[in-house]
C-alpha cells in the first residue's frame, strides 16, 4: 500500500510515531517530556501562548507536526492546531491533518476526530485521498478498526474514493475479527454507492463473511454472480466456498465445487492444500483428501509431517490401512520424520480391524521406540478381551524398557472393567515388584473392578485411600462407586463420594445421579435430594426427566405440593426436555397445588409435543378444570383427546361436555356430544340435564365469543327431543 501513497506521508519521523502504539494514550508519549513538565503545561494558563510564540517565528507544516508530536496534552494540541488554522500565511495540508487525526484516533478521542475529519475533507489538496488511505492503513497497524471505519464512513459521505486495496484491507480485517456481518455489508454498500468497483478480493471477503454468519445460500448466490460483476473467482474463492460448505455440514456440495475448480484448471497454491485437506479429513471425506494430497505432490509441493499426519490419521480411522502404510513409507522415502501420533494412529487402525499380529509386526518392523504406540496396542488387546496376549505383550514391553505407569494401568483397568479383579491384583503386584508406583489411575481402576464384582466395601476402602493420599479419582469410577453404594443402601457414603467429586470439579453420569437422588428421596430427605441435583447441575451434569420425576414423586408422597411450583421453575430454567411421565407428574402436582393455569399450560404443551396423558391422569385433570370452570384453557387441545380411541372414556366425555356447557362453549359441547354419540355412548343424567337446560337458554346467553348451538344439528335435536320425553 505504501507504494501507492505519496512520499509526502512517509517521513521517517511520522512512520516511527505511528508504529509505536504505546505512545498514543492519555499519558505523555514524548520521551523528553517529564511528568512534572506535563503537569505544568496543563496547569499553566499561558501554555498555548508559550507554544504559539515559538511557532510564529517558523510556522510551516513540518514545524507544526514536530510540535504536535512532542505535545502530550490533547486539548492543548487541538488548540494549537486550531490556532494555526487562523494564521494568515499558513494553510493546513493533508499531512498535518493526518498527524492530528492519528493522534486523536489512537487516543480514542472520536468526537474531536470526527470534527477534524470533516475539516480535512473540505481541504483542497491533491494528496487528500492518499491521506485518507494512509489514515485507514495506519489505524489498522495500530489495531484501531473503529477509527478506520470512521475515516471510511466520512470519506464516502463526502464522495471521496478510497483505493480498492484499502477497502479490501478494511473488509479483510472486519472478516478476520469474526464479528457482526453488518459492518462488512456497510463497507461493501458504501463502496458501490461511491463508485468503487469491487474486485475478486472484495467479493471473497463478502462471501466469507456471509458463510461465517450462516447465510450459506446467499453466499453461494454471490459466488455465482461474480462473473456478472466482472470478477472471476480464484483459488481463494473456491477455498472459502468449499470450507464454508464443509463447516456448515453440506459436504457433498463442497465436493461439487472442488470438482468444478479442478475441471476448470485453476492454479492451486500451497495454502489451499494445507487448509482444505485437513478439513476434508475432519468431515470424513478421506478419499477426496487423499486425491488432493496426491495432486499436491504432483504439482511439486512437499507436504510436511503435519499434512502427512492428518491424512494418515483419517485413513487409519476409516480402516484404509494399505493407503495409510503407503503414505507412511513415502514419508520415510522423502525424509519426513513421522510424529509419534502417526504410529499410534496406524496401530489403532489395526486394532479396530482385530489385526493385533499385524500391529505388532508394524512396531517391530519399523523399530518403533516410543512408548505411546506400544500402549495403544496394549489397549487394543484389552478392548478385545485378549488378556493373555496383553499380559505377554506387556512383559515384552518391560523387557525392552518400553513401559511406563500408563502401560500397567491400561492392563489393570482392562482387567477390572471385565470383572477380572483377581488377575488385576496379580498384575498390580508385578507392577510394584518392577518398581512402578501405583497411582490414582491404578486405584480408580481397582475401584471399578470391585464395583463390577459387587465388593462395594473394598471399593469404598480404596476410595478412602485415594482421599488419604490427596489423589484425584476419575469421574467414571466415582459414578460406578456411587451407583454401587446406592444399590446396597449406603446412601450417606454415596453422598460423601458425590461431595468429593464435586469438590474436584468432576462430573457424574446421569445414571449415578439418578440413583443418588432416588436413594436420598427414599430416606425422606427430598430437600437434600434437590440440593444434590442442583449442585450437580452447577457442575455440568444436567438432569433427565427421570431425575425430576423421582423428586416430584417424593414431594407428592410427602404432601409437599407447595414445593412443586418452585421446583418447576428450576426445570424450566434448565430447559429440560420433558417426557410423558414427567408431564403427568407435574400436572398431578400442580392440580394438588391448585395451580390451574400452570396445569392447563402443561397439558397444552404436552399435546403440542405429541404426548397424551393416561386415562386416569386425564380424568383427574378434566375433573379439576371442570370443577373450577377452567376447561376453556385447554379447549384447543380437546380434539386430540376425542380423537384418541384408546384414551377416551364415557366419564371423560361427560365431564368435558358438561364443563364446556357450564362455561358457555355450546358449539364445542355440541361437537363433542356428536363425537360421543358416534361412538354409541349415552351421556349421563347430569350431562342430559345440562344440555336440555342450555337449549332453553335465552338468545345471547353464555359467552359472546362462542356461536350458539345450531338448531339444524340433527343429532343434537334428536337427543334433546328424547330427553324431553
Amino acid at each position: 500500500m505504501s507504494s501507492k501513497v505519496a512520499p509526502f506521508f512517509i517521513s521517517k519521523r511520522f512512520h516511527v510515531w505511528v508504529s509505536l502504539k504505546l505512545r498514543f494514550c492519555s499519558i505523555p508519549f514524548a520521551s523528553h517530556v517529564s511528568p512534572s513538565e506535563t503537569d505544568r503545561m496543563r496547569s499553566d494558563s499561558g501554555a498555548l501562548e508559550s507554544v504559539t510564540r515559538s511557532l510564529k517565528k517558523n510556522l510551516h507544516p513540518e514545524s507544526l507536526i514536530r510540535v504536535l508530536d512532542a505535545m502530550p496534552d490533547f486539548d492543548l494540541s487541538i488548540s494549537v492546531f486550531k490556532w494555526a488554522s487562523k494564521q494568515r500565511n499558513f494553510h493546513h495540508t493533508a499531512k498535518t491533518f493526518v498527524h492530528m487525526l492519528l493522534k486523536l484516533g489512537i487516543a480514542g478521542r472520536h468526537q474531536e476526530m470526527d470534527f477534524f475529519l470533516k475539516e480535512m475533507l473540505k481541504l483542497e489538496s491533491p494528496h487528500k485521498e492518499e491521506g485518507l488511505d494512509h489514515l485507514i492503513n495506519s489505524f489498522f497497524m495500530n489495531d484501531r478498526i473503529r477509527e478506520a471505519l470512521l475515516v471510511f464512513e466520512n470519506a464516502c459521505l463526502a464522495s471521496h474514493k478510497i483505493s480498492i486495496s484499502t477497502c479490501n484491507l478494511l473488509l479483510k480485517n472486519l472478516v478476520s475479527n469474526k464479528g457482526d456481518l453488518q459492518p462488512v455489508l456497510f463497507v461493501y454498500k458504501e463502496m458501490v454507492k461511491t463508485g468503487i468497483l469491487p474486485n475478486t478480493e472484495t467479493l471473497n471477503c463478502l462471501i466469507q463473511a456471509l458463510f461465517e454468519s450462516g447465510w450459506i445460500d446467499l453466499a453461494q448466490e454471490q459466488f455465482h454472480r461474480m462473473n456478472k460483476k466482472r470478477c472471476g473467482p480464484n483459488t481463494r474463492t473456491f477455498e472459502i466456498v468449499i470450507s464454508g460448505l464443509c463447516l456448515s455440514g453440506r459436504v457433498d456440495e463442497s465436493i461439487k465445487f472442488l470438482d468444478q475448480m479442478l475441471e476448470a484448471g485453476f492454479p492451486i497454491d500451497i495454502d489451499f492444500y494445507e487448509n482444505v485437506i485437513p478439513l476434508f479429513c475432519r468431515v470424513g471425506k478421506y478419499k477426496e483428501a487423499s486425491k488432493l494430497f496426491k495432486l499436491m505432490k504432483a504439482e511439486g509441493f512437499s507436504p510436511g509431517s503435519y499434512l502427512y499426519g492428518v491424512l494418515i490419521h483419517s485413513l487409519s480411522e476409516n480402516l484404509d490401512l494399505d493407503e495409510a502404510i503407503e503414505q507412511f513409507e513415502e514419508m520415510a522415502d522423502v525424509g519426513v520424520a513421522p510424529m509419534t501420533s502417526i504410529y499410534v494412529d496406524i496401530v489403532n487402525g489395526y486394532c479396530k480391524q482385530g489385526k493385533l499380529s499385524q500391529a505388532m509386526d508394524f512396531l517391530r518392523d519399523y523399530s518403533v521406540s516410543e512408548v505411546e504406540p506400544h500402549n495403544a496396542l496394549l489397549k487394543g488387546c484389552c478392548d478385545m478381551g485378549r488378556f493373555p496376549e496383553a499380559i505377554g505383550f506387556l512383559g515384552s514391553m518391560v523387557g525392552s524398557m518400553l513401559c511406563d505407569n500408563l502401560s500397567w494401568n491400561i492392563l489393570i483397568r482392562g482387567l477390572c472393567e471385565k470383572g477380572e479383579v483377581g488377575n488385576a491384583f496379580k498384575i498390580l503386584g508385578r507392577m510394584i515388584v518392577f518398581s512402578y508406583v501405583p497411582d490414582q489411575v491404578t486405584l480408580s481402576a481397582i475401584i471399578i473392578g470391585c464395583c463390577r464384582k459387587y465388593a462395594y466395601q473394598n471399593a469404598l476402602c480404596n476410595f478412602k485411600l485415594i482421599i488419604a493420599n490427596n489423589m484425584c479419582m476419575d469421574s467414571e469410577s466415582c459414578s460406578e462407586l456411587i451407583e454401587g453404594l446406592c444399590h446396597v443402601n449406603k446412601i450417606q457414603e454415596a453422598v460423601e463420594v458425590f461431595s468429593y467429586i464435586t469438590d474436584k470439579d468432576g462430573t457424574l453420569s446421569t445414571n449415578s445421579l439418578n440413583a443418588l437422588v432416588e436413594g436420598i428421596c427414599h430416606l425422606g430427605k427430598v430437600d437434600e435430594a434437590i440440593r444434590i441435583r442442583s449442585l450437580a447441575c452447577c457442575r455440568g451434569v444436567y438432569s433427565v426427566p427421570a431425575t425430576y420425576a423421582i423428586i416430584i414423586c417424593e414431594l407428592l408422597a410427602l404432601n409437599k405440593e407447595g414445593n412443586i411450583r418452585a421446583f418447576l421453575s428450576q426445570i424450566l430454567v434448565e430447559g429440560c426436555k420433558i417426557d410423558v411421565n414427567l408431564y403427568s407428574l407435574l400436572i398431578h402436582g400442580l392440580c394438588a397445588e391448585n395451580a390451574a393455569r400452570e396445569a392447563a399450560l402443561f397439558f397444552n404443551l404436552m399435546v403440542g409435543d405429541g404426548f397424551i396423558l393416561d386415562s386416569e391422569t386425564l380424568e383427574m385433570l378434566m375433573s379439576y378444570l371442570v370443577k373450577i370452570s377452567h376447561l376453556h384453557m385447554v379447549i384447543h387441545c380437546l380434539d386430540e383427546v376425542f380423537n384418541n380411541d384408546e384414551l377416551l372414556t364415557p366419564p371423560i366425555c361427560n365431564m368435558v361436555i358438561g364443563g364446556l356447557l357450564k362455561e358457555g362453549y355450546k358449539s364445542e359441547a355440541s361437537k363433542y356430544l356428536n363425537m360421543m354419540l358416534e361412538k354409541s355412548w349415552v351421556p349421563d343424567a347430569d350431562t342430559h340435564a345440562l344440555l336440555v337446560g342450555n337449549f332453553n337458554l335465552e338468545k345471547g346467553g353464555g359467552t359472546d365469543k362462542v356461536n350458539e348451538l345450531d338448531n339444524d344439528d340433527n343429532l343434537s335435536n334428536i337427543l334433546a327431543e328424547g330427553l324431553e320425553n
